[in-house]
C-alpha cells in the first residue's frame, strides 16, 4: 500500500478544544512554483473531510496547494482519525458545525471554507453565518432544496443502524481509482454517526439540512463528480442554490475525486479560480 500522507510537506500540529480536535497546518510556499501570486497574505484553506475519513483523505492535495503559495489547515472533526475518540452513537450533525466554528476562531482574517462529500454540505451551513473569504464545495452531499428538486430513486436507498460502518471498499479498480489509491482509503476508512447520517442523508431517507444560498455571500465554486446527467444536474442546481461557479468533471467518482487517478483535474480547476478570485497578476 502506498500511503499518500508519507508525502505531505513538514507541518505543525493545532490541538483544539475540549474534544481535542487536530488540526494540520501546512504553510503556503510563497517563493516557489509558477502558480506563486501578488498578494503577500492570501487567506488561508481551510479542508473539511466527510464522512469516515480525515485530513488524511486530502493528502494528494496539499501538496499542489502548498507548492502555489496556500497555507491549508486541515481538520479532523470529533472522533475522527487523530482528533480524540468519542461515542460514535451520540455525535450529531449539530456537534460537527460546532467543530467547524471552534476551527474557524484560529483565524484572525477570513478563509476559505473547502468542503467535501459530509464537509459540503456542513461547510454550506456553517457559510449562512461565518465570515469567509470563498467557498469551494467538492462532490457535496446535496441541500434539502436539491434534493426535492431532483431526488434520488427510492432504490437507493440504504437503512443506518446505531453506527455507520466503515465503506467496504473492494479491491477491484475503479475508473478513476487503481487498488492502491482503494488499498490507501481501506486503511485509515473508519466507522461513522449514523445520527449524522440521519440528519444530512438523502440516501437514508432524511429531508437532509436546507440552506439558504440567499445568506452565503462569498465567492463560490462548486465541483462534481459526474457519471450521470441527474449528478450532473444536481452538481449545477447546486452552485445555482449557492450563486457559484460550476464545473463537471465527468468519468470521475465521488472519492476518486480526490484520492483517484484523475484528482489533479479538480486541484487544477480549483488553483485556476483561487488564483482568479484572490491573486492578482502572478510574479512567476
Amino acid at each position: 500500500m502506498i500511503d499518500y500522507t508519507q508525502f505531505l510537506p513538514v507541518h505543525e500540529v493545532e490541538r483544539m478544544g475540549k474534544h481535542e480536535l487536530h488540526v494540520e497546518v501546512y504553510r503556503g510556499n510563497r517563493n516557489q512554483g509558477s502558480g506563486t501570486t501578488s498578494i503577500s497574505t492570501p487567506p488561508p484553506l481551510l479542508l473539511v473531510h466527510g464522512a469516515y475519513t480525515g485530513s488524511w483523505m486530502w493528502s494528494k492535495y496539499i501538496p499542489h496547494f502548498v507548492e502555489h503559495g496556500w497555507t491549508c489547515y486541515a481538520m479532523n472533526l470529533r472522533s475522527h482519525y487523530r482528533s480524540r475518540v468519542m461515542d460514535m452513537t451520540r455525535i450529531t450533525v449539530e456537534d460537527y458545525l460546532e467543530d467547524i466554528r471552534e476551527v474557524l476562531s484560529l483565524f484572525n482574517e477570513p478563509p476559505i471554507l473547502v468542503g467535501f462529500s459530509m464537509g459540503g454540505i456542513l461547510s454550506q451551513k456553517v457559510a449562512e453565518t461565518a465570515d469567509l473569504a470563498g467557498l469551494i464545495i467538492i462532490d457535496t452531499s446535496i441541500s434539502r432544496e436539491v434534493h426535492d428538486a431532483l431526488p434520488y430513486p427510492l432504490a437507493d436507498r440504504i437503512e443506518p443502524g446505531i453506527i455507520m460502518p466503515a465503506p467496504l471498499r473492494e479491491e477491484n479498480e475503479t475508473i478513476d481509482e487503481t487498488a492502491e489509491d482503494i488499498a490507501f482509503q481501506r486503511h485509515y476508512l473508519q466507522m461513522e454517526s449514523a445520527k449524522a447520517f440521519r440528519t444530512f442523508s438523502a440516501l437514508c431517507g432524511a429531508k437532509g439540512i436546507s440552506i439558504d444560498g440567499s445568506l452565503i455571500t462569498c465567492p463560490g465554486l462548486v465541483i462534481k463528480a459526474v457519471l450521470s446527467e441527474d449528478e450532473e444536474q444536481r452538481g449545477r442546481l447546486t452552485a445555482k442554490q449557492l450563486g457559484a461557479s460550476y464545473v463537471g468533471l465527468w468519468g470521475t467518482t465521488h472519492t476518486g475525486l480526490l484520492v483517484g487517478q484523475r484528482y489533479k483535474e479538480a486541484v487544477d480547476v480549483i488553483l485556476e479560480w483561487l488564483d482568479s478570485n484572490y491573486s492578482g497578476k502572478k510574479t512567476g
